[in-house]
């Protein structure tokens, strides 16, 4: 039976993994394991390796470069301990990728178009890291610095069950988990493993059931079907394809916490299912949880989040909306897309400010 590809991420990831990615993803598996059966200290330098090797394998000697490059200028300028420094940079780093010059430059590195996406959403999901790290660089007193090395730094962006998609952890929780030693054994990381490998083929075989038989995508992609439609089954057709988005997701995300819980470390949950939320605001805390752990700690709260006044609030959720909608990409539907989450979030909280007063309580 023929399927639905208009969905291009599920496409692009679910080719990769077969060809090549998941075959890495084992490499890890396996050298995480020995690493920590037999040299638990060293196991982050172990793992840094497993994962600069994979780079380099996969996005070539050129990509591998432009990845280091961005963690040195990172760390680099991290040195002086400005946060705002530390975002212009951030920003600057982000910016590069959709220069036009260095776009075609970067194409012109390999042979297919699906080779140079794969290296730029590596390097978009890498400069969250080389800002979470850079971040927490600033923010740590001097005696603290040795936790927060170049080789540290090192180990964290080229962590592979985490680095072409995600998710996202930041590097405080990531360097507490990775330096914990705990009692290993083999036999309950095999129970885990067996266990999570059935639980994402079954969330797999439901993703593929979904793009074989329903052709969501393909329905959006053509206007007459949906002129035609009712309100009803355009309703129906806007929730199918944020199951699947969920679906995905499932699966997309779940491949790499299953390593990060061999590997010893708490992942950040999964997504949790859509049909479940009635808000903005808990769409976004529990969807993309790692995302979500990122923007309040380096965005939201230091711009003043909920402790400051209704206009600090309104700004600093605006700016926190306003990054997202700029590292997805920054196109025009983005932004239209940012603003009315903005808007959602705002509205929700409104509301929840008014129905908190006593008189409106009472009243209720």
């Amino acid at each position: 039976m023929p399927q639905d590809s208009m969905d291009f991420e599920w496409s692009y990831w679910i080719e990769w993994g077969r060809e090549r990615i998941l075959w890495l993803l084992a490499g890890h598996l396996l050298v995480s394991q020995v690493s920590r059966l037999l040299v638990e200290k060293y196991k982050p330098w172990c793992l840094m390796v497993y994962g600069m090797a994979a780079c380099w394998l996969l996005l070539g000697i050129k990509g591998f470069a432009v990845i280091l490059l961005h963690a040195t200028i990172s760390f680099a300028v991290a040195q002086f301990q400005l946060s705002l420094l530390t975002w212009l940079c951030s920003l600057i780093l982000l910016s590069t990728l959709r220069i036009p010059a260095v776009e075609e430059a970067k194409r012109r590195w390999y042979d297919t178009e699906n080779e140079y996406y794969l290296l730029l959403f590596t390097v978009s999901v890498r400069c969250l890291f080389c800002t979470s790290f850079s971040l927490e660089y600033c923010w740590h007193g001097p005696a603290q610095k040795s936790s927060h090395s170049f080789l540290w730094m090192l180990a964290y962006v080229f962590y592979y069950p985490m680095f072409h998609n995600g998710p996202l952890m930041n590097f405080d929780e990531f360097s507490k988990q990775m330096r914990r030693q705990e009692t290993f054994s083999l036999k309950t990381n095999l129970g885990i493993l067996i266990v999570g490998i059935i639980r994402i083929f079954f969330w797999w075989c439901l993703a593929e059931l979904m793009i074989h038989l329903m052709y969501i995508h393909a329905l959006y992609s053509s206007t007459p079907p949906l002129e035609a439609a009712s309100y009803w089954a355009l309703g129906g057709l806007a929730l199918a394809q944020v199951l699947f988005f969920y679906v995905k997701y499932l699966v997309l995300y779940g491949v790499p916490a299953l390593l990060l819980q061999m590997d010893g470390l708490k992942p950040p949950a999964l997504p949790c299912c859509v049909s479940l939320m009635h808000s903005f605001t808990k769409m976004w805390r529990s969807f993309d949880v790692g995302l979500h752990r990122f923007l309040v700690r380096y965005i939201y709260v230091p711009m003043g989040g909920s402790q400051s006044s209704l206009l600090g609030m309104l700004f600093s959720t605006a700016l926190t909306f306003a990054f997202v909608s700029y590292w997805h990409g920054g196109q025009s539907y983005l932004w239209y897309w940012g603003t009315l989450n903005w808007l959602g979030v705002i509205v929700e909280n409104g509301v929840k400010r008014i129905l908190s007063i006593s008189l409106i309580q009472d009243l209720i």
